[in-house]
């Protein structure tokens, strides 16, 4: 049964079919019943009318033999008196039930007392010639020149003027009331099962088709995923639907891991080639000492573990950024941090206001230290460090007085192991990792980091972070 559930395909046919089902059997169930109720309804008020016409003949003294009820034609009538004899019957009334009486034949009548006093024991007070307003219903069934049949009794009473209480019960046959129900019945058990086949067969072509899309996505995956080949794409159906969104987000998100593999790449390309050239010249210097002791650059070798040793910690850094690394949630004061990063350094000047932000003071202060060494590396002779408040922002300001960056390269220079032209050599440019770095942690908080134009002409780096 799991099995055979296991697809959503199946699962909303059958939910679809039970619903219909139960919402179908209800239905029948009520329309049953008000047939029914209606019917019976409709017999009742035909044999009250019946009941009454004959009331209305006795309470106007007519004789027994002479009553218009009593041919059987509309139905059995039975009159009874007070003391429940049967004092008239329609003709050929074999069986009765379901009435005060069974008794199908009259009975002669108790001789008058002269006391009709307990006229008033049978019912309601009523004066001579009244019929009473009150009709009793009953269910039985009747037996008529051989045939029986199921009726709908009304019972009526009357005080006539020389008879006393009477009784009048007239039937009404319940043939159409079982015919129609038995109809009705009968349409619903062949029917509701055709119909329930009709919604389980369109539920499943609709679900089917509806689904095809995503058997289409799900293929296409599993052949990316087969392949490792993240530049293909799962096909978009042009429904403009739920599944057209879900194709859409899953191309977006195969893109984004395309992106994310190949920077992936990248980067542990431009590691490899970054620390390859440390490594060589560090060991190259190691060689020639040991077959020269005379001849052993020591500063160089230095030089070349610091490089070294400052790649490393950029590469861990970005590999610890990149693994979601989120910054504590401290409050720190940028104008603190910028005058600390600022102090020891030749030519740079510091203008900063108070301002809190939320973060890690070791991640954004490597950020200035960034920015403060690409921007010496860059400057002529000053180097201006501002940090101020604009709204709800902290914005800190690096400005330099060198040629600047042009426009075209304003975002490509946050790019990592990128260097430009003018940077490029070992000495001065270093690995290119700096600025990348600076971005990352800048968006870790919640913030931004851009180049533009600085105001002596050179370049102009904002960090924005939100205040604490």
């Amino acid at each position: 049964m799991r099995r055979l559930l296991g697809s959503v395909r199946a699962r909303a046919t059958l939910g679809a079919t039970l619903v219909v089902a139960v919402a179908l059997v209800a239905a029948g169930a009520a329309v049953l019943l008000s047939l029914r109720s209606n019917l019976i309804g409709e017999a009742g008020t035909q044999a009250e009318r019946s009941a009454r016409a004959v009331a209305a003949e006795l309470a106007a003294g007519t004789p027994y033999h002479k009553l218009s009820g009593l041919d059987g034609d509309d139905g059995p009538v039975q009159v009874v008196d007070e003391d429940k004899r049967l004092v008239a019957v329609s003709e050929d009334l074999e069986r009765i039930s379901g009435t005060d009486t069974g008794q199908v034949k009259p009975q002669p009548a108790a001789s008058p007392t002269g006391d009709d006093d307990d006229s008033d024991d049978a019912g309601e007070a009523l004066e001579p010639g009244e019929i009473s307003g009150e009709t009793v219903f009953s269910n039985g069934s009747a037996t008529i020149d051989g045939e029986a049949e199921d009726y709908r009794f009304a019972a009526v009473e009357v005080e006539t003027h020389d008879r006393g209480h009477l009784t009048v019960y007239a039937g009404s046959p319940l043939a159409a009331e079982h015919g129609a129900v038995r109809t009705a019945l009968t349409v619903m058990l062949i029917g509701f099962p055709l119909l329930l086949a009709v919604v389980a067969a369109v539920t499943w072509l609709v679900t089917r088709r509806a689904l095809r899309p995503v058997e289409g996505i799900r293929r296409e995956m599993a052949a990316i995923t087969h392949s490792e080949d993240l530049a293909r794409r799962v096909p978009e159906p042009d429904t403009h639907d739920e599944i057209a969104r879900l194709a859409s987000t899953t191309n977006e998100t195969l893109a984004a891991l395309e992106t994310s593999v190949e920077r992936q790449r990248r980067f542990v390309a431009d590691a490899s080639h970054e620390l390859r050239s440390p490594i060589a010249s560090l060991r190259t210097q190691l060689e020639v000492a040991a077959a020269h002791p005379e001849l052993l650059d020591l500063d160089g070798a230095v030089a070349d573990t610091v490089r070294l040793q400052r790649l490393a910690a950029d590469l861990l850094l970005l590999a610890r950024l990149d693994a979601g690394e989120r910054p504590s949630d401290a409050k720190i004061d940028l104008a603190g941090i910028a005058r600390e990063e600022a102090e020891g350094r030749t030519g740079v000047t510091v203008d900063a206001e108070p301002a809190e932000v939320a973060g890690s003071r070791g991640q954004l202060g490597r950020v200035l230290a960034n920015l403060l060494d690409n921007a010496q590396r860059h400057a002529r002779s000053a180097v201006t460090v501002t940090v101020r408040c604009e709204g709800d922002r902290a914005v800190v300001g690096v400005a330099d007085d060198g040629d600047g960056v042009p426009e075209d390269d304003r975002e490509r220079i946050f790019e990592r192991f990128v260097r430009l032209d003018a940077a490029r050599s070992r000495d001065d440019g270093g690995a290119g990792l700096g600025l990348a770095i600076a971005r990352d942690v800048a968006v870790r908080h919640g913030g931004t980091l851009t180049a533009g134009r600085g105001p002596a002409g050179g370049a102009l780096f904002e960090l924005r972070l939100p205040l604490a």
